[in-house]
């Protein structure tokens, strides 16, 4: 009864060893681990060429003629300049739309014209001239706009509104007083060179240097 009892506890462990062997990947007589599941994952591949990486989302999305650069800063200081720089567009070219027509219109006026040829040949050279003007309008425009959104003169006028919001500006009431002050002095310097100067009008009538003094006398 106990040797039956013996080998029916040998084969459980038997049979309990061979359940529980495992067999690893790479397992081998040097016992060199194989690789793991996060090696055997596939890796992505960079653009761009000579394995550098390729531009950024950021950096294309960034790209662009009509992108205004770091919106929202230095509105003021951009107002301003957008405003000097139209005026400007626009009286060069209501100068050339002035000074053009008059040089033109030889060009289209035919030798001996008729009234009609020469009334013909200024309309053509106004026509011209507004053309001529537009381009001129659209081109500065454009300039303007490259230059103000240009990363450097951005900068600039970014840091300039900075500035400009650091200065301690007057007040109303010292603002009042300071003007009453010049006005003062302005009137106080006037009224004492009105005197100097009849001091010496009546000086240089005595000596004979003028033939009337300060008042005709």
């Amino acid at each position: 009864m106990a040797q039956v009892t013996k080998q029916e506890d040998a084969d459980q462990a038997s049979s309990d060893d061979q359940d529980t062997t495992v067999t690893h990947v790479g397992d081998g007589p040097e016992g060199v681990a194989g690789p793991s599941a996060k090696d055997l994952e596939p890796r992505p591949q960079r653009s761009g060429g000579g394995g550098g990486a390729g531009p950024t989302r950021s950096a294309v999305g960034d790209a662009g003629f009509f992108k205004i650069y770091k919106k929202g800063q230095g509105y003021w200081t951009r107002m301003g300049t957008a405003l000097a720089a139209g005026l400007i567009i626009a009286l060069t070219s209501w100068f050339f739309y002035q000074q053009l027509p008059p040089w033109l219109t030889p060009l289209f006026t035919p030798e001996n014209a008729t009234t009609a040829q020469s009334i013909a040949a200024r309309t053509t050279a106004r026509n011209v001239t507004m053309a001529i003007c537009a381009a001129m309008l659209i081109g500065f425009s454009l300039l303007a706009w490259r230059l103000m959104n240009k990363p450097s003169n951005a900068d600039f006028l970014i840091a300039t509104d900075g500035e400009m919001k650091k200065v301690n500006w007057t007040s109303r009431r010292e603002l009042i007083g300071s003007t009453k002050v010049v006005i003062f002095f302005m009137f106080l310097i006037a009224f004492i060179l009105f005197g100097i100067d009849i001091i010496f009008g009546y000086f240089f009538h005595l000596i004979n240097v003028l033939d009337t003094g300060p008042f005709g006398s």
